[in-house]
């Protein structure tokens, strides 16, 4: 492009800053996510105040929407309790993304769509980069995307929402399983590319198969969490 087409734009107004409970909300949930506050840990919100920047009334805003979503118990007077993954939990999920996960890859091995195929090839090429890297909580949200495009390219608009209502609780299980067996990232990489070959081959039995002992192994955290 020659250099007297070029214009430029006028600067807009500042981004805004976040609301200060938003902030907050944030903060903790990113957090609890990534295992920087583990299970067990008390959080006062003189501390989250201090540690955000703010005063206190955004921090007990923010702590009554996270206890609402399960991740952590509020104690009047004390702070908030992050909860620790129950074994419940776990088999509910892994339930649930079987009962997902096996029909999506089910309806979709028949035609793979190669949008798909590229999705999934970027997907693991971004694993392969955070597992180098040792960034754990990167390497979950870009396992957990994997196994989301699946989902979505099956085209039930229903299960892809019930998909995404499990995402939190994915990433955490899955920072998790990693911190309990750091060998489970090179295992993850490996089934994903097993279960992308599958579809390429039209394996629908391979495929399921595949999925079930994948998502099937993160039981490992009742025994070693609840």
């Amino acid at each position: 492009m020659d250099a007297s087409t070029l214009t430029v734009a006028a600067p807009g107004p500042a981004a805004k800053a976040p609301p200060a409970a938003e902030r907050v909300y944030l903060h903790v949930k990113s957090g609890v996510l990534d295992r920087s506050y583990e299970g067990g840990t008390l959080l006062t919100e003189g501390d989250l105040a201090d540690a955000v920047g703010v005063s206190r009334t955004p921090v007990r805003e923010a702590l009554l929407r996270l206890e609402a979503e399960g991740l952590i118990k509020l104690y009047p007077k004390k702070g908030a309790l992050v909860l620790p993954v129950s074994a419940q939990e776990i088999t509910d999920v892994v339930e649930t993304r079987l009962l997902v996960e096996q029909h999506a890859v089910a309806k979709v091995v028949g035609a793979v769509p190669p949008r798909l195929i590229a999705r999934l090839e970027e997907s693991l090429a971004e694993q392969r980069g955070h597992a180098e890297t040792g960034d754990l909580a990167a390497f979950a949200v870009a396992d957990r995307c994997f196994h989301a495009e699946i989902v979505r390219a099956a085209g039930n608009r229903i299960l892809t929402h019930l998909y995404d209502q499990l995402r939190d609780r994915q990433l955490r299980m899955g920072v998790a399983t990693m911190h309990a067996e750091p060998s489970r990232v090179a295992k993850n990489i490996a089934e994903h590319t097993e279960i992308l070959d599958a579809l390429r081959d039209g394996a629908a039995g391979t495929a399921a198969d595949i999925v079930d002992r994948h998502v099937s192994w993160v039981k490992v955290l009742a025994r070693g969490e609840s």
